[in-house]
């Protein structure tokens, strides 16, 4: 099994990036509008402190997990869009405090797992890995949000190919959310790292390939642009098809966002 340290380690950088980012915020700050349509700035704060919680149960008591699931999915609404909801209620001071506490305790338990575990989610079972990979690819997607809101440009890291492994691992499960037919072949994914590396994924010989920036890739599977604005290029009809439709998280397809007219 691979060591999860590393993963772990960039979650928590990912979160410390994030938290100096609405440490000192106004209340008026708290309450701007993100490119989520209904969410503020505290509903992205409150979503990822919602998913961490949920995320700790699964890890250290599966049985209260569970229990959260049958109520969520029996409350009225969506649920998710409900536990962002009861959390932006709260003071900013309250939020952050709650967020902090709760990554805090989620990475220890993360740290603290047995080799091999997996982990009961909202979709399939994770291992250790992948729940820290997830909750690293939510926290820079909401962190997005979040500096959009606030008009603030992000620097993208090297943490980004946690982000890139997901979103090709979830290929397949992007065509069946769909209803389409899962490619029997590999693809090629070749993207430039924010420092200048090449990452390359997939046999060298495929016929379908994505070539373009890594941090474009990563925009495109957590649907935080939309494709025409991204830089990525295609070669074959199953890889262009999959750029359509690329999601790196669970649940059903998001509207994603409109085009602003960028690359082409």
């Amino acid at each position: 099994m691979a060591d999860p340290t590393p993963v772990i380690d960039d979650l928590c950088a990912e979160s410390e990036e994030l938290d100096l980012l609405v440490a000192e915020l106004s209340p008026e700050q708290w309450a701007l509008a993100t490119p989520a349509p209904g969410w503020t700035v505290a509903h992205q704060i409150a979503h990822l402190a919602w998913t961490d919680h949920s995320s700790l149960l699964t890890v250290t008591d599966q049985g209260a997990f569970a229990r959260e699931v049958e109520k969520a999915l029996a409350a009225p609404g969506d649920f998710v869009d409900n536990g962002a909801e009861e959390g932006a209620r709260k003071p900013p001071a309250q939020l952050l405090a709650d967020w902090r506490a709760g990554r805090t305790a989620l990475a220890e338990a993360l740290r603290a797992a047995p080799d091999g575990a997996r982990f009961p989610w909202y979709g399939p079972p994770m291992s250790t890995a992948s729940m820290a990979t997830a909750r690293l690819m939510e926290t820079w997607a909401h962190g997005l949000d979040v500096a959009d809101a606030l008009g603030v440009a992000r620097t993208p890291t090297d943490r980004l190919r946690h982000i890139v492994r997901l979103g090709i691992r979830t290929r397949d499960f992007a065509f069946g959310v769909q209803g389409l037919p899962v490619p029997f072949e590999e693809f090629r994914v070749e993207l430039t790292a924010p420092s200048g590396e090449l990452w390359v994924y997939g046999p060298e010989d495929a016929d379908d390939r994505v070539t373009g920036p890594a941090l474009d890739f990563c925009l495109l599977v957590t649907q935080r642009a939309h494709r025409l604005d991204l830089a990525l290029r295609t070669e074959g009809p199953d890889v262009d098809r999959w750029l359509d439709i690329a999601q790196a998280f669970a649940g059903p397809s998001g509207a994603g966002r409109e085009p602003k007219g960028g690359a082409v």
